[in-house]
């Protein structure tokens, strides 16, 4: 496990971004319409984030509402607009209708990544056979982490599966970080950090006030202050 933990937020604009980092975040999600579960932002929202702050930052590639990858070739090309704009690291995640891995779409856009890290999101939590998946993607260049609540249903009913796998690290499909978040609590924060999972993302829970207010600062500070408590 490594000394500090990731604690990475969702920002949804420059204001978000700045709270965040001030609170102690040390990586940002970005993202648009949570009515949506996040979309891709679009490339100045990217661009102002980045020149307000000097955390790294996760652009999520995602065209449409569910885990399917529509337009494929519409992603890689906000992939190639979203490089030249400076992006370094993304979000994505593909499933076909039976729950499978979508391998042609996913290995088509990390194609257009060329090796930069990427994250593989929650729609591994609706995967038919999620060590199925695992073992299909864990030769893409890129891929270090795995954003999961364990469960379509949340950490809640996903713990033991997160502790499960958290046990299997470096196993063939099982390098890459568990980054948790889905219904993610304080509370659930001592037992994982137990078990090794050393990747923390919220949402929602750095909002008090709901989505249609900004991240707070204080918000993030408390969840930083549980991850680093010896």
């Amino acid at each position: 496990m490594s000394e500090r933990a990731v604690l990475e937020v969702i920002a949804l604009g420059v204001e978000d971004a700045v709270a965040a980092q001030a609170g102690g975040a040390d990586r940002l999600e970005l993202v648009t319409d949570m009515a949506a579960d996040g979309l891709t932002p679009s490339v100045e929202t990217f661009a102002g984030i980045r020149a307000a702050v000097d955390i790294d930052l996760r652009v999520m590639l995602r065209l449409v509402d569910g885990f399917g990858a529509g337009d494929a070739e519409r992603v890689v090309r906000l992939a190639r607009r979203m490089r030249e704009a400076g992006a370094e690291e993304f979000v994505l995640g593909f499933l076909d209708e039976e729950g499978a891995v979508d391998l042609a779409a996913v290995e088509l856009v990390v194609a257009e990544l060329a090796g930069c890290r990427w994250t593989f999101h929650r729609a591994i939590d609706h995967a038919a056979d999620r060590d199925a998946l695992r073992k299909q993607l864990a030769d893409l260049p890129g891929l270090d982490t795995y954003l999961t609540a364990g469960s379509a249903a949340g950490v809640d009913d996903g713990l033991p599966t997160l502790l499960a796998e958290a046990g299997r690290s470096g196993e063939p499909g099982y390098e890459q970080q568990l980054l948790v978040g889905g219904g993610l609590r304080l509370d659930h924060v001592p037992r994982l950090l137990a078990a090794g999972v050393d990747g923390f993302h919220i949402g929602g829970a750095a909002r008090p006030e709901g989505w249609e207010r900004p991240v707070s600062a204080a918000a993030v500070a408390q969840w930083r202050a549980a991850l680093d408590r010896p």
